[in-house]
């Protein structure tokens, strides 16, 4: 690979920033649809009937918060990412010497991309609680001055005596992209390699736009496909994370993740551990064949023009070198 950390780290935060803006209302219909308190806030009690004009209300409340915190999270991730996975695969540097695996290769993916997460998650901890809660805010008719303030400025006031309790709920961000990242990630790979095999582009045979887009749609497949299933595997984990940042800046004692799960299990049964899981396996396939799609593109990019610029560098010593 011939690009630097800061092209990873650009390439990543560019990819964040496009995508957030694109899936961020159906993220919003998903926490509120995980809510402990969605049928009290969007159902007519009456009729039972969802209350759409609600729901649907707000959907962009709090994404100040994630766009600034995402943009340093996700370089972070792609830059500890690639890091470790050069250092515990094979070389692919065809300028440099050829370096033998460490690791079998979906194990090396996934340590790669657990430890990049459990980085980013510590960035992103903060912005997910503020969030969370800003898409809570405003939904169930409050007052008109109440309205005018920003949603995110308005949870934030509820942290201002307590600034520690923005990480809670790292623990459970982690235990949730933990093991989605170690099952996307290396069945990314690995169907981004096959259809590689097959549908990817010649080299020397098309130009770089060509080859760039041909990459592009590849990475946005296999990353769709290895998303949307990572997602309905883990949504019983999102349920209790989102329930515990929705609960982090109230008082008093509070359960932990598993004592949670147990909670909404006898509560609520087995479908809310579910709830929200077609959503979000929809908008996390679109969101992160957008997303990687996005890095790989940006980073084929700089790394095109990183090499275009080394080979006039060189040029222009070769020729300014004494004749002997």
């Amino acid at each position: 690979m011939y690009n630097t950390n800061s092209d990873i780290w650009i390439a990543g935060a560019i990819a964040a920033f496009t995508v957030d803006f694109i899936v961020y209302p159906l993220d919003t219909l998903k926490t509120r649809i995980q809510s402990p308190h969605y049928a009290r806030l969007y159902k007519n009690p009456a009729t039972g009937r969802v209350n759409r004009a609600l729901l649907f209300r707000g959907l962009y409340q709090g994404i100040w918060s994630v766009v600034v915190a995402t943009i340093p999270s996700s370089g972070a991730f792609f830059t500890t990412y690639e890091g470790i996975k050069h250092l515990l695969g094979p070389s692919d540097d065809p300028h440099g010497s050829k370096k033998k695996k460490v690791l079998p290769t979906p194990i090396a993916h996934g340590i790669a991309s657990s430890v990049a997460e459990c980085v980013s998650c510590f960035i992103l901890t903060p912005a997910e609680v503020l969030k969370q809660n800003a898409q809570m805010i405003n939904s169930s008719g409050n007052t008109a001055n109440t309205r005018r303030r920003s949603a995110t400025l308005t949870v934030l006031s509820h942290f201002r005596s307590r600034p520690l309790q923005l990480w809670r709920g790292y623990g459970a961000l982690v235990a949730r992209n933990l093991p989605f990242t170690a099952i996307q990630f290396p069945i990314f790979e690995h169907l981004r390699d096959r259809i590689s095999a097959v549908y990817g582009a010649q080299p020397g045979r098309q130009s770089d736009a060509s080859e760039m887009l041909n990459r592009a749609g590849i990475t946005a497949l296999s990353a769709g496909l290895a998303g949307a299933f990572a997602a309905v595997v883990t949504t019983p984990i999102d349920v209790i994370k989102t329930r515990i940042m929705l609960g982090a800046g109230k008082r008093g004692a509070r359960p932990g993740a598993i004592a949670l799960g147990r909670e909404i299990y006898a509560r609520e049964g087995l479908r809310a551990l579910f709830s929200g899981g077609l959503l979000r396996a929809g908008w996390t396939a679109l969101g992160i064949g957008l997303y990687l799609s996005a890095y790989e593109s940006g980073r084929m990019y700089l790394e095109a023009r990183r090499k275009k610029l080394d080979a006039v560098a060189v040029g222009g010593r070769r020729e300014g070198q004494p004749v002997i």
